[in-house]
């Protein structure tokens, strides 16, 4: 996810789906998620930055402890190539990964195949990957995503869940990996590239869970027209990822019926690699933030913590009620990216601000929210 207006697939048609019989807050079962996770790829340059982090009764503590603590289950790591302001890479995640198994957090690895953020409005080819050919780039997705989940088992750390991309609804290095448009490489080239980064998954880490991200969680057009053009050339993977905020991707209902939808046209498990809500439409800082206006929510989740933490408990309850028990959980999207001067949106430019600060699961004051222990807790 980044700031950005979401593409809507080319070609993508509406779709019946089927209706469930409850809604996902009506689930009467307790039924436990396997994943409660949180990305946390911000947390280095915010604490480089100054940032400090506080349990709910004001403690300072270390981030990751407080976490643990509150029963988060998994953490997600994003991976740049070559980034500009340095973070967000190898260098980064292998220290990072070492606070985490201490502290008994599973290892979530998030590959954009790009120097900056991948989403389905961008997928930039790193700048060293510019000019290489379909082969070039097979050989470099390989090599790159290989180099860094071998790291990662060599220093005892070895990830547990990998994405070989990033909301990657248009495909990934694009032009040459687009999957519509005038302009696009096509299907054949993002099969290509997809098989090549799932090949070095499984490779370097026999054990680990590969994952497909893309962000249509309430639209079963563009889902069932992404997932089966991958699966009809033949590509491997074990879970359906998709990317579900209430703001872009449509109602709880939307979303059940089609991860209902999904689950069982590929006999996969599903799991939410990203959601969010804020708590509060207040900003810390002069950058106009993502959720800013009452129009934007939806109705019954006011934006204060309560409203975040219901939030969190309709997701969860979505997921437990996928049939067939299919639904392995969710992941809530940069929980720790408070406002710090110097770690803003754009890594080219330090003077950047951030626009998610309302939407992060500790206060301006530093505290864990509520949501955070909804998060760990709720369905653990």
């Amino acid at each position: 996810m980044r700031r950005r207006t979401v593409l809507t697939a080319a070609g993508a048609a509406a779709l019946a789906v089927p209706v469930l019989g409850v809604t996902p807050a009506a689930a009467a079962d307790r039924r436990r998620l396997e994943i409660r996770g949180m990305d946390i790829s911000s947390l280095p340059k915010d604490e480089a930055s100054g940032a400090v982090y506080r349990r709910a009764d004001g403690r300072r503590d270390d981030p990751i402890r407080i976490l643990a603590d509150a029963g988060v289950t998994h953490a997600r790591l994003k991976v740049w190539v070559n980034p500009a302001d340095g973070y967000n890479n190898k260098k980064h995640i292998l220290p990072l990964a070492k606070r985490l198994r201490r502290a008994g957090i599973g290892i979530w690895v998030d590959f954009h195949y790009s120097d900056t953020w991948a989403d389905p409005a961008h997928q930039t080819k790193p700048a060293a990957w510019a000019d290489l050919d379909v082969a070039g780039l097979t050989r470099a997705v390989y090599d790159h995503t290989a180099d860094v989940l071998g790291a990662l088992r060599r220093q005892g750390t070895p990830a547990d869940l990998v994405q070989i991309g990033n909301e990657i609804n248009g495909g990934l290095l694009w032009p040459t990996g687009k999957n519509w448009g005038d302009d696009a490489g096509g299907w054949g080239n993002l099969t290509t590239f997809l098989k090549a980064g799932l090949t070095a998954a499984r490779d370097t880490t026999p054990r680990i869970r590969t994952m497909l991200h893309i962000a249509s969680g309430g639209d079963n057009g563009t889902s069932r027209w992404w997932y089966d053009n991958v699966v009809a050339d033949g590509v491997d993977f074990d879970i359906i990822a998709q990317s579900y905020y209430p703001f872009w991707h449509g109602t709880p209902e939307a979303a059940a019926a089609n991860l209902a939808d999904i689950s069982a046209r590929y006999d996969k498990p599903v799991l939410i690699a990203e959601t969010a809500y804020p708590f509060t439409l207040e900003s810390e800082d002069a950058t106009n933030d993502i959720m800013y206006d009452p129009s934007q929510l939806t109705e019954g989740y006011p934006a204060t913590p309560a409203g975040q933490s219901a939030w969190l408990r309709t997701v969860a309850d979505l997921m437990a009620n996928v049939p067939g028990n299919k639904g392995l959980g969710y992941c809530y999207w940069e929980g720790v990216w408070t406002y710090r001067k110097g770690d803003g949106w754009d890594p080219a430019d330090p003077t950047s601000g951030n626009a998610w600060e309302n939407l992060a699961l500790f206060d301006f004051q530093d505290k864990a929210l509520p949501g955070l222990r909804t998060l760990g807790r709720y369905r653990s």
